[in-house]
């Protein structure tokens, strides 16, 4: 979602240990995180967000910046990313 409004809202992300994640991307099949963390692919992970709440998903991809989740498609899916992007479009710039 590269947009002027889009913001990286900082998360926790739940692996083995928590770790501090940026929602660089997020629709209601999956998101992509900015992160240290590299829990290995097809791991089970949970992500807060300080508006959304929080999701569970699944490791889908590993990059040199973060990783890729995917989301269960449904009707939590799409509120957490309809949630997430409407707290970054509010929040002031």
């Amino acid at each position: 979602m590269a947009s002027r409004w889009r913001r990286r809202s900082m998360c926790v992300l739940i692996a083995d240990l928590p770790s501090p994640a940026a929602l660089r991307d997020v629709s209601a099949a999956g998101a992509f995180l900015e992160t240290c963390a590299r829990p290995p692919l097809g791991a089970g992970i949970e992500l807060h967000h300080p508006e959304a709440g929080a999701i569970r998903g699944v490791v889908s991809s590993l990059a040199n910046d973060g990783i890729a989740i995917g989301f269960e498609r449904g009707e939590a899916s799409v509120a957490f990313a309809m949630a997430a992007i409407a707290s970054d479009m509010s929040r002031p710039a």
